[in-house]
């Protein structure tokens, strides 16, 4: 390609060419290179981590710098926030269930938005599920107001039939949208995510006082981005006891950097994926150490033989590091892997089943 002794003496297409050969093997040798540094983050896990799996209380304490380091880097929001109001609106009432929207202050005039449903029938203090939906959905396809048989198949009205407290937050929806506001967070230090998880916490800070709700059995469940948040927030918040993560678990080098006609990638979803992109994710965490940090709590993975969001091997290989840290603490029956034939969906009955044993 650079065989000319005189670059003066080439004619102006040949010049042309000659710069754009350069410039695709440029770029080829960063996309080689990032996609090397990022696979080689087997060695940066058994170089930066020292899990000390003698006693459940041990091991806490051994990974405790890295819960850190995930918050640090997801940016969960950490500044002061406003004193805390509440507004409380009708949602949605029929025979059995009783659900408010709830709008709670957070910072100046952004605010937490949610659906809180009940059972009317109860007797006692009662589990709460964060039922969270995911990037294109709400709430409503939640409780089956919106396309009851779709893929949530209304699991957060079968909640609430099986007698549980369901919260069901409203996050921004659709992912240019949510791109835009991830690079406008990106410049103060923090991403989407992380001012999303702190949402998520003012909002548990509010359901905890209230007395129909038993704060010591609180699990989330999400499907898809709501199952980003389930695998992302366990690690960082300890008040959530039981995780069920539908249809986002998965091989996170592959997922996020290799095109594959096995499964989707963000890598070339442009501004429908780059709210995925957190800055330093791969320095140190694939999904099975997001996992070690949600350990010894129960969790449930979801996952879709028939779903393209990834390639069911991938998700075997990640749960089989994942279920390391459960096994070496003689806890392995609290972590399961629910490989249906199914697409991208919630497994109801499945779930129920799960919390029903462990929360």
């Amino acid at each position: 390609m650079l065989s000319f002794n005189n670059f003066k003496e080439i004619d102006q297409s040949a010049l042309d060419q000659v710069v754009k050969e350069r410039q695709s093997l440029i770029k080829r040798e960063f996309e080689h290179f990032l996609q090397q540094e990022a696979q080689a983050v087997d060695e940066r896990v058994s170089a930066g981590w020292n899990f000390d799996y003698s006693s459940i209380e041990n091991f806490l304490t051994s990974v405790e710098p890295q819960r850190q380091e995930w918050r640090d880097c997801l940016g969960v929001w950490s500044q002061e926030l406003d004193p805390l109001t509440v507004e409380l609106f009708p949602y949605f009432e029929d025979e059995t269930c009783i659900a408010h929207w709830i709008i709670l202050s957070f910072k100046g005039n952004l605010r937490c938005h949610a659906a809180l449903a009940y059972p009317k029938e109860r007797s006692e203090r009662l589990p709460l599920v964060i039922a969270q939906h995911g990037a294109g959905s709400t709430p409503e396809h939640i409780f089956g107001l919106i396309k009851p048989h779709g893929a949530y198949h209304s699991y957060g009205r079968h909640l609430v039939d099986a007698g549980y407290a369901v919260l069901a937050p409203q996050n921004v929806l659709f992912g240019p949208p949510r791109s835009r506001l991830h690079r406008m967070a990106l410049l103060l230090g923090t991403t989407l995510a992380g001012l999303e998880i702190r949402k998520f916490e003012r909002l548990l800070d509010y359901v905890e006082t209230l007395p129909d709700i038993d704060s010591e059995r609180i699990a989330m469940w999400g499907l898809s981005w709501g199952g980003f948040y389930t695998l992302t927030t366990l690690p960082v918040e300890p008040r959530i006891k039981v995780g069920i993560n539908a249809a986002f678990f998965n091989h996170r080098v592959s997922k996020m950097l290799l095109d594959d006609p096995l499964f989707s990638s963000f890598v070339s979803g442009g501004e429908q994926g780059e709210h995925a992109y957190i800055p330093g994710w791969l320095t140190k965490f694939r999904d099975s150490e997001l996992m070690s940090l949600a350990c010894p709590r129960p969790v449930q993975i979801q996952a879709g033989k028939a779903d393209s969001i990834s390639w069911h091997p991938l998700v075997v290989e990640e749960f089989e590091r994942s279920k390391v840290h459960y096994e070496k603490l003689g806890v392995a029956d609290r972590l399961e892997l629910l490989l249906h034939e199914g697409g991208h969906e919630i497994k109801v009955n499945e779930g129920l089943d799960f919390l029903a044993k462990w929360l």
